[in-house]
């Protein structure tokens, strides 16, 4: 695969992205090349840092201008044509690299990539899948920031979507679809989910019903769909929940002596549980229905962030995905249904 890496993008840029690159480029083999785009000097600083200057796989890309964090999306779009951000996209839609990568600034990154790459054949809006921790496994979260007012066609087709990424890159055999409200009755929510639960019911994915906050991670589903605030907000609440269920324990744990033995003797079980919502683990989210494949790291990424994302990227190359997208929508499209073999 031939990845493009906003080398500039994120809170620690460049040297969290030129490490996770060079911790993908040694344990994926299926890297072809790696673009790294962004300020020439500081990139071969971080590279022979890490003795990857040699590296045959990779290109430097020279950009003279930054996006940053907390830039306007319209303004940086229209004024910073030579940024790492626009510069690294603009090679998926040269068709020198099959994916982009970036840590940078979101709402810049989407309307980058709505404009150069267009949306895929068949699909109306793009939406952001997340990856997100159950129970005892992972589900798709989707959308989860990019479409802010959606119609229940494109929540329909968030479905399909996630279906494909369950079932494409996670193996997942007939992924079963969610779909967020305030209740699980069909006649509960505003008019947007019960107009889309009227559709995914017709729709021939294994559509398992509505779910409310109290299932979020319950592992009843494996793709759950929702509108872009909403998704957003169970998102970041979820990120904060973790953050903060983790301070209570360090607090509560310095209360006493005996607390603090008992930590050291539940030491192994705190590791399990800090893992199993470590937003390295989970890597990315992923821009489905662009004419391009766009991964997005969270902007504090770390190196292991990274080299997850990229690795992620891997699957979706591998598996052709975009190529599965746009078959299904045009046989859903063709026969008003999901045919029963679209997956395979």
């Amino acid at each position: 695969m031939r990845v493009s890496l906003d080398a500039m993008g994120g809170d620690h840029a460049p040297q969290n992205i030129i490490e996770g690159a060079a911790l993908a480029l040694r344990s994926d083999a299926r890297i072809k090349t790696l673009f790294l785009v962004g300020d020439e000097s500081r990139i071969k600083s971080e590279l022979e840092k890490h003795r990857m200057s040699n590296d045959s796989r990779v290109q430097i890309v020279h950009a003279s201008q930054v996006v940053e964090m907390d830039e306007d999306a319209i303004i940086a779009v229209r004024r910073k044509k030579d940024s790492s951000l626009s510069k690294a996209v603009s090679l998926v839609n040269d068709g020198k690299a099959d994916i982009v990568i970036s840590a940078g600034n979101t709402g810049a990154y989407f309307s980058i990539s709505h404009l150069k790459l267009r949306t895929l054949e068949g699909v109306d809006r793009p939406g952001l899948a997340c990856l997100m921790p159950g129970r005892d496994s992972r589900f798709i979260l989707m959308d989860a920031g990019a479409n802010i007012d959606p119609k229940p066609e494109h929540m329909l087709q968030y479905a399909y979507m996630g279906s494909l990424y369950a079932e494409k890159v996670f193996g997942i055999k007939n992924p079963r679809i969610g779909l967020y409200s305030i209740g699980t009755e069909e006649n509960k929510g505003n008019d947007l989910i019960i107009a889309t639960h009227q559709l995914l019911k017709t729709s021939g994915l294994n559509f398992c019903g509505n779910f409310d906050g109290h299932e979020i991670f319950s592992d009843k589903f494996d793709v759950l769909i929702t509108d872009a605030l909403t998704g957003n907000t169970i998102l970041k609440t979820a990120e904060d929940t973790f953050r903060a269920v983790g301070y209570w324990i360090k607090k509560s744990v310095k209360k006493s002596l005996i607390r603090k033995i008992g930590a050291l003797l539940m030491k192994g079980s705190f590791a399990d549980l800090k893992k199993g919502a470590d937003p390295d683990e989970f890597g990315c989210a992923v821009l489905l229905g662009i004419n391009g494949l766009c991964l997005k790291a969270h902007g504090s990424a770390s190196p292991r962030a990274i080299q997850t994302t990229i690795h992620r990227a891997g699957d979706f190359v591998q598996h052709h995905f975009n190529d599965h997208v746009i078959r299904v929508l045009k046989e859903v499209s063709q026969n008003k249904s999901f045919p029963a073999d679209a997956l395979r």
